[in-house]
């Protein structure tokens, strides 16, 4: 009995040490877990590391995450967000696979993503050349377009 109370002891010391030294939402961006995490919108799997997305929560410190930029900008409107102004956008850059603020980073429209939108991220010092830019803005404008034009062909298919 006395070997069964020392072992059930030692057990909750070891599970309080172990979950006590996790990770904690800080409200920083979170460590992805490619193939295994969901997009917070489509909810496929996120495994395309040049396009993947947080969205972290100002009051909560809470990260969404995407598979797209599309799929962050259609989230913000679909699920009424109130703190859309004021959320940190964070981007893996296409060709570091670094996140990078959303909100300041340039983006190209002719990339083949996850679900379509075509918007790859890139830095000043990483943007390749000989590509059409857009900013943030345009990207959350397009996106919009994008996704008009899908639902309505969608709607015009017997």
């Amino acid at each position: 009995m006395k070997r069964f109370n020392l072992l059930l002891v030692f057990m909750t010391i070891l599970i309080t040490l172990f979950t006590g030294c996790q990770k904690k939402s800080g409200g920083g961006i979170e460590k992805m877990h490619w193939d295994r995490d969901m997009c917070e919108r489509c909810k496929m799997a996120i495994s395309e590391r040049k396009y993947a997305v947080q969205v972290i929560d100002p009051k909560t410190g809470k990260a969404y995450k995407f598979d797209d930029i599309g799929c962050a900008v259609l989230w913000f409107d679909e699920e009424h967000i109130p703190w859309k102004a004021q959320a940190k956008i964070w981007i893996t850059d296409a060709k570091t696979g670094r996140w990078i603020d959303a909100r300041k980073a340039i983006y190209t429209d002719d990339s083949i993503t996850p679900m379509a939108f075509g918007f790859a991220a890139y830095t000043k010092e990483t943007l390749p050349p000989n590509h059409h830019t857009v900013d943030f803005n345009e990207v959350v404008k397009k996106v919009h377009i994008i996704e008009q034009l899908n639902n309505q062909k969608v709607g015009a298919q017997p």
